[in-house]
């Protein structure tokens, strides 16, 4: 069941987001080579923890870590660890924080040092995405338009758009109706209603869609070992559009 959430509700959202928001900023800062992700873990753990927040990944379903790190061919849920991070890498950082009783989610997708042409334009691309997700995103839209838009915009610069992971509901868990795919038929799915609050994140892939889960049990990887891409944002449904939280 879609929550609907009150101003107030969206109000101590407000905070939970901004934390993510500023928590990827830091991070991001500190991204260059030679850095593990571990340290960038720690980063991470450190600043939400120094806002009054929890970080909402950390023991999540047994997960190990504050941030998801997905490196190259990583398309979610990387694990932090001794990996090194190199000049020509891209990462991508998934995180939540959780305050005033709700959670806030945001990923972005960095550069290590100077990167080649395709991984820019794939970053580029998938942030490109998400905007054109919410373009039309209003009260009244459908579900299925958003998934739509990103698969529209992702295929027509000759990438690809993951099946299995998908965006969500988010509020007083970090998991909420509705699941929000990154693909869709257009004019389908439930309306929505103003106050639904979602995280749209598009995860774009340079090869083919295929992807396979590591022995660790989280790491999602593309079968064909090409670059992946994430970026997402926690975003308010309005009347006559939408209000980016994290952002």
């Amino acid at each position: 069941m879609i929550t609907v959430k009150t101003e107030q509700e969206i109000e101590l959202l407000r905070e939970s987001c901004a934390i993510v928001r500023d928590t990827l900023q830091y991070v991001g800062s500190k991204i260059r080579p030679g850095v593990t992700t571990k340290e960038l873990d720690s980063y991470a753990y450190e600043y939400i923890c120094s806002r009054g927040a929890q970080p909402s990944c950390l023991g999540y379903c047994g997960f190990p870590a504050s941030i998801c790190a997905s490196v190259n061919e990583e398309v979610v849920h990387g694990i932090p660890g001794e990996r090194v991070l190199r000049e020509g890498d891209i990462i991508s950082v998934d995180l939540c924080a959780y305050k005033n009783g709700f959670h806030g989610d945001g990923a972005r997708t960095f550069a290590v040092g100077e990167i080649d042409a395709e991984k820019k334009k794939l970053i580029r691309v998938t942030e490109e995405c998400f905007f054109k997700a919410i373009e039309n995103l209003r009260a009244g839209t459908p579900l299925f338009d958003i998934g739509a838009s990103v698969q529209k915009h992702a295929e027509e610069n000759g990438f690809s758009v993951v099946r299995e992971y998908v965006g969500h509901g988010i509020g007083r868990e970090m998991h909420e109706d509705p699941s929000v795919p990154n693909f869709g038929k257009r004019g389908t799915g439930v309306r929505l209603k103003a106050g639904t609050v979602l995280c749209i994140e598009p995860m774009i892939l340079a090869g083919k869609r295929d992807v396979r889960v590591l022995e660790d049990g989280w790491t999602a990887v593309t079968l064909d070992k090409k670059p992946a891409a994430h970026y997402e944002n926690t975003v308010v449904v309005r009347e006559d559009g939408v209000e980016i939280l994290t952002l």
